[in-house]
């Protein structure tokens, strides 16, 4: 996945948006907010027990201040948070031996699948965690991790179309719209920065599945999106958001959270969620083999578990949370937004990401085919 330039709009970043900060709860140390990684603190805690530090590589926007912080006041862990921009980053960088500090990581459903077949993860003792009976059943045996065995999922969403109702008429209602209307929506309209969520969406266009590894399916959705191309503005994960508001864009293809965070700037905004399907994701908590902070890994995910804490941290950063508990907590607004908890109905056609092991490659080509030049 390509970053997108660091716009000084929105509050917070992006579920996709690559922006290299930290947080900590350890008052002594200084971040700087340009060029700070992992290593720069390292040789700072060598002093510490490695049961006094927990090391967390994640999503930017997953995690804040006041959730670190009283983290550490509950456990007396402190919590210091690396961020990483894809899936494919995270696991390159545990690969290559750059993350062997990180006891927990954020991998997305297909990421812990992929991880799971390079025994890169560690498989839970159910002993040492508690109430995994407060996730939504759907959520309890996800078939990319069955009965959860080395995962536990922290959030969710969809993937869909973000439109201004006061000047699209008809409404979207499904992924061929773009194609129907290519020329009163030409450079008025963006997709995402994310090949397997593009692919996916002209793959769903023309009745296949997401995560089809058929070449003449993957052949076909790169030439309908050629097709598209002289009328998008832009491949962006992020540039879309002042765009909309202002006006310049009519329609951008987005992710869920994003969308429920826009919409409250401008009540004319609506987010669908395509009827032919879409992408469900889901981002999940995980112990690596090499963490080596265990012990507090397990109070981590315990603590993301408790339906206080994750209730506020869908309220404060609009991830959807697959705790039962926690939905319970949320106000009737949020319980009632169809954009963050689509119903049942909706999400029939919709797909998570599978690994696409050697077809990744035909995938990557088509992909820097279509966005070069």
């Amino acid at each position: 996945m390509t970053n997108d330039s660091r716009q000084p709009f929105p509050r917070r970043p992006t579920r996709r948006q690559f922006l290299q900060v930290a947080a900590t709860a350890l008052p002594a140390l200084t971040l700087s907010s340009c060029g700070w990684t992992l290593a720069n603190v390292q040789s700072t805690t060598t002093a510490q027990s490695s049961t006094d530090v927990l090391y967390i590589y994640t999503w930017a926007g997953y995690t804040d201040q006041d959730l670190l912080d009283r983290f550490q006041k509950e456990t007396g862990i402190a919590a210091i948070a690396d961020v990483f921009d894809s899936n494919e980053a995270m696991l390159a960088r545990l690969q290559a031996g750059g993350g062997g500090a990180y006891s927990i990581i954020y991998p997305s459903d297909y990421m812990v699948q992929k991880m799971m077949g390079l025994k890169m993860l560690t498989e839970l003792d159910r002993s040492r965690l508690v109430s995994l009976d407060r996730l939504f059943p759907r959520f309890q045996n996800p078939e990319y991790d069955p009965d959860n065995t080395h995962s536990v999922p922290v959030s969710w969403g969809t993937t869909g179309l973000i439109y201004n109702t006061k000047k699209l008429q008809p409404p979207p209602e499904d992924w061929g719209y773009l194609w129907e209307y290519q020329q009163q929506l030409s450079k008025r309209m963006t997709l995402l920065n994310d090949v397997r969520e593009v692919m996916g969406a002209a793959l769903k266009v023309l009745g296949y599945s997401y995560n089809s590894t058929n070449p003449k399916h993957i052949q076909a959705a790169y030439q309908k999106l050629a097709d598209l191309k002289p009328a998008l503005a832009a491949f962006t994960s992020d540039a879309w958001r002042p765009q909309i508001l202002s006006g310049d864009l009519m329609i951008a293809m987005c992710y869920s959270s994003d969308a429920n965070e826009v919409i409250p700037e401008n009540r004319d905004l609506q987010y669908v969620l395509p009827a032919s399907g879409s992408s469900l994701w889901m981002d999940t908590l995980a112990i690596p083999k090499t963490a080596p902070n265990v012990e507090g890994a397990y109070a981590w995910i315990n603590f993301m578990l408790q339906p206080d804490v994750a209730a506020q941290v869908c309220e404060r950063l609009s991830f959807a949370t697959p705790n039962q508990d926690a939905f319970k907590l949320l106000p009737s607004e949020l319980k009632e937004n169809r954009s963050m908890f689509p119903p049942k109905s909706a999400l029939e056609h919709c797909q998570s990401l599978d690994p696409l092991e050697d077809y990744e490659e035909v995938y990557d080509r088509y992909w820097t085919k279509l966005t070069s030049g």
